[in-house]
């Protein structure tokens, strides 16, 4: 009877450690593709690597992140939010706006504050119409979409706000440093992407408000019997995923000096993409703001390489649309594999703690 007892007991030992194995494998995923990427596109463009390279492949990756930090927080409350893109373009139109017909000198400042605020309109008119209305994420993102890129368009009547980088006399000549200056070496929108990325890490991994999420995320249900306020934390992922595709749109904007309402078009898609390549689950509850970030880095280490090896741009698109797929169906397995060997893993631990 011992003899049988000790097989199946190295029999569970042995499904753990297969199990262990295997997850581990699924959750590093984002930075072994990232790996097996830079090590390709350095063999196949032997300046991909250089300084200058890098250094736009950072800004581009920079977008990325930012709007992917804030589809974090919604995807992990289990929601979803389409209009980042269209958000972003909004934001860049108000603030050109402001820049070139609003008539308040010194108005750089005044002009990034009000592009907050217009945004910040949206993500409360998303979490409202998601956490008080009971409209599904993505039909109430889908119609802020289009809402935002119909207001995008109605401020300049389709056409773009050029020269936004100002004069002398006017004082306005700080805009362009937002998406053009560097500090220590790394360009300004690296800097407000890191620092985003920390305090949205922060929030999410140590405060209260960050378990809130994961809790809703997890099971909603379970969430408001434990007493935590359901559309309130829901609101608060919305608002911030409208902050921060207001910060990419600001961003671009100053980069170009100029604002196009076109700007953010299918932005969203790189934001859901690189949100689910780092690991978090569509379904909420399960996931984390750094491997948001590693996703973004795969994201445009991508995009760049492909642009650098002269793939045609009709090509990358359907690139990025099976890399997304992908990405889903290895979340899908990954959940599928965590309930399957579960058993095996609270035995081994139960084991361990003997």
């Amino acid at each position: 009877m011992s003899a049988v007892a000790t097989m199946l007991s190295k029999s569970d030992r042995l499904a753990s450690s297969s199990a262990r194995a295997v997850l581990m494998l699924l959750r590093a995923r984002a930075i072994l593709v990232l790996v097996l990427l830079l090590i390709l596109f350095a063999a196949m463009v032997p300046s991909f690597l250089s300084a200058n390279n890098l250094s736009i492949l950072s800004k581009h990756v920079a977008i990325s992140a930012i709007l992917a930090i804030g589809m974090t927080f919604v995807v992990l409350s289990g929601g979803i939010d389409l209009s980042v893109g269209s958000a972003a373009g909004l934001s860049g139109m108000v603030a050109g706006y402001v820049l070139t017909r609003g008539g308040v000198s010194h108005s750089t400042v005044v002009a990034v504050m009000i592009a907050f605020a217009v945004c910040l309109a949206i993500g409360a008119l998303n979490g409202w119409l998601v956490a008080k209305a009971g409209v599904a994420p993505f039909i109430a993102t889908l119609g802020t979409l289009y809402i935002a890129r119909g207001a995008a368009l109605l401020l300049s009547n389709g056409k773009t706000f050029p020269n936004l980088g100002g004069s002398v006399a006017h004082g306005l000549t700080a805009f362009p440093a937002i998406g053009q200056s560097f500090l220590l070496g790394l360009p300004m929108p690296v800097w407000i992407m890191l620092v985003l990325f920390g305090l949205a890490a922060i929030v999410a991994a140590k405060t209260p408000l960050g378990r809130h999420v994961y809790a809703v995320g997890g099971n909603e249900r379970a969430a408001r019997l434990a007493g935590i306020n359901v559309p309130r934390v829901k609101l608060i992922t919305y608002l911030f995923s409208a902050f921060c595709a207001s910060v990419v749109g600001i961003i671009i904007a100053s980069q170009l000096e100029a604002a196009h309402p076109a700007t953010g078009e299918s932005f969203e898609l790189n934001a859901i993409a690189a949100v689910v390549l780092g690991g978090t689950s569509l379904m909420g509850g399960r996931g984390s703001v750094a491997g948001s970030l590693i996703g973004a880095l795969v994201i445009g280490v991508l995009a760049d390489g492909l642009v650098m090896l002269g793939v045609s741009e009709f090509w990358q698109i359907v690139i990025k649309g099976v890399v997304i797929v992908l990405a889903v169906a290895v979340d899908q397995l990954q959940s599928r594999l965590q309930a399957k060997f579960l058993p095996y893993l609270l035995r081994s631990t139960t084991e361990a703690g003997r």
